[in-house]
């Protein structure tokens, strides 16, 4: 009786398999678009890419008419062992398609140096991702994957995207798929890139499908899918897919709980993906986990944020306050790992807010340094019982200091500099590349004594061969008399630096067409003129 269902359950995967690699024929034969196949070394693109490569050798020659281009996004701070591993099984994706003479190109997409996760946060202060600021996924995977996109509709005018989603990977997922389907055709409109199509071939197939499919049928190109399959087993695991526009970004979530995702996710409370690799004996990640835990936990700490935007924007966070036993206190609310606190009001010093600058000029405090002045402004509404009533906020956070991107890139480098990867000996937490633009970053922000290499070399004990981004503006002894005359006559030391760093960009150039635009926008800055 066992032998029957087993027989069973073969003969119906051997039906699923050949009914969609026959599809998959048809399909590649239906047209001259070529196609874009999203690996993310997943269960799910694992078996797309399978099924294509099965599909594409069973083809005559003189029917392989088009190329068939597999993608997989390297965020730069991707899983160590994943992306080792990804890398290694594009490689032999490529090595036997060129054996099998097959039209089968593999390509890993980036993001451009300048939008890594490394160079956003230590460079430009951004704070970390979380689910209301999820900066990264637009950086760091759709913007490189829809450039290669966009490159190849530039050359073939029209191309297919080959995506691993299933419709029952969730509700939404299912009924996202379903709303973009036409009635009889295997193409769906992409949702945001005109001229590019979506096919997704194992969009009925379940997630019992997936595995059998992977366990009974061997890898082409020599992977072991047992190996795959052991991956899963070890955590709770789920996918990380290739997200190409902002309805797979929703769909898709976060990916701090795949063994697919970046080791230094911080949209999750907790890193799965980490921890299952640590509790699994890899314990040369932990001071990767410790690192991103820390990292996680300083996102909202006041001492280590500006008190306004990037472009010198002051917003304010209303907090509430409450009396409890006869003594008032403020409501710091619970936000990610920040615990609920609860602040007695008589330790924040309270302005009006119509005497906020006035304070802040007397009191010398800048906005853009390190430290909490535990100050609340107060302020008046009308309710809608037509009563005023009194508000209290504090000033809304901003990037992160100055201070706290060096202490960031420290901690950073002190990783890099103990962790030995097994099988990597040049394996790097962040690229030079990507030290290159912090550093050209800082020297723009006002860092005229050109603080990253002798930061780099006190840590890792040598140096880099750095190319000189260029000379510095002053040097010690004028930034310390600049200093000091900006306190005399209360002008503020960050305007300064930003003038004179608009004044270097715009040197040399015959047109200096924007130069007064730029200079009118560093004088009206919000927090000049509370």
């Amino acid at each position: 009786m066992n032998n029957g269902i087993i027989s069973n359950m073969l003969s119906k995967q051997n039906d699923l398999a050949k009914t969609a690699i026959e599809e998959i024929k048809n399909a590649y034969k239906e047209d001259t678009r070529p196609w874009i196949i999203g690996y993310s070394g997943g269960k799910d693109s694992t078996v797309v890419v399978q099924l294509i490569f099965d599909a594409l050798c069973e083809l005559p020659k003189n029917e392989l008419h088009k190329k068939v281009y597999v993608i997989s996004s390297d965020t730069l701070v991707e899983t160590p062992l994943i992306i080792n591993s990804i890398n290694q099984t594009l490689r032999r994706i490529q090595d036997e398609a060129l054996k099998r003479e097959l039209p089968l190109e593999t390509h890993k997409v980036k993001p451009k140096m300048d939008q890594s996760f490394w160079v956003n946060i230590i460079g430009r202060g951004y704070p970390t991702p979380n689910q209301q600021f999820r900066w990264c996924t637009d950086r760091l995977k759709i913007d490189p994957a829809n450039q290669f996109i966009i490159d190849k509709v530039s050359d073939f005018g029209e191309v297919i995207m080959i995506l691993g989603v299933r419709e029952d990977e969730s509700t939404s997922r299912g009924n996202s798929m379903r709303s973009h389907a036409v009635e009889g055709k295997l193409f769906m409109k992409h949702s945001t890139l005109s001229n590019a199509y979506v096919y997704a071939p194992i969009r009925h197939f379940s997630l019992d499908d997936v595995w059998d499919y992977l366990l009974n049928y061997a890898s082409p190109w020599g992977d072991d899918n047992y190996d795959l399959y052991s991956l899963y087993q070890d955590s709770n695991s789920g996918e990380c897919p290739l997200v190409i526009d902002k309805a797979t970004k929703e769909d898709a979530g976060s990916c701090g709980n795949s063994r697919f995702g970046c080791w230094v996710c911080t949209v999750v409370s907790e890193d799965k993906a980490l921890n299952g690799f640590i509790q699994s004996g890899q314990d040369w990640l932990k001071p990767l986990l410790d690192f991103r835990n820390w990292l996680t936990s300083i996102r909202d700490d006041r001492t280590k944020r500006m008190k306004y935007r990037r472009h010198g924007q002051i917003y304010f966070k209303e907090v509430k306050v409450e009396a409890i036993d006869d003594i008032e206190y403020v409501i710091i609310p619970k936000k990610a790992s920040r615990r609920k606190e609860l602040i007695k009001l008589e330790e924040y010093t309270i302005v009006p807010k119509n005497e906020l600058n006035k304070y802040l000029t007397k009191n010398n405090i800048d906005l853009s340094a390190e430290g909490d002045q535990k100050l609340l402004v107060t302020y008046k509404e009308e309710g809608l019982d037509g009563e005023e009533n009194l508000k209290y906020a504090q000033l809304g956070l901003g990037p992160y200091t100055f201070e706290a991107r060096k202490e960031i890139l420290e901690k950073l480098l002190i990783v890099q500099r103990e962790v030995k990867h097994p099988d990597d000996p040049y394996f790097e937490l962040i690229k030079k590349e990507e030290l290159i633009e912090i550093r050209k970053i800082w020297m723009k922000i006002g860092d005229w004594e050109d603080s990253l290499p002798s930061l780099y070399f006190d840590i890792m004990g040598h140096g880099e061969d750095w190319e000189m981004v260029e000379k510095p503006v002053f040097d010690k002894d004028q930034i310390s008399d600049l200093e000091l005359l900006c306190d005399e006559f209360h002008v503020d030391l960050n305007v300064v630096k930003q003038l004179i760093s608009i004044q270097k960009d715009y040197t040399g150039l015959k047109v200096r067409r924007g130069l007064m635009n730029e200079i009118k926008k560093t004088l009206t800055q919000d927090y000049l003129h509370l």
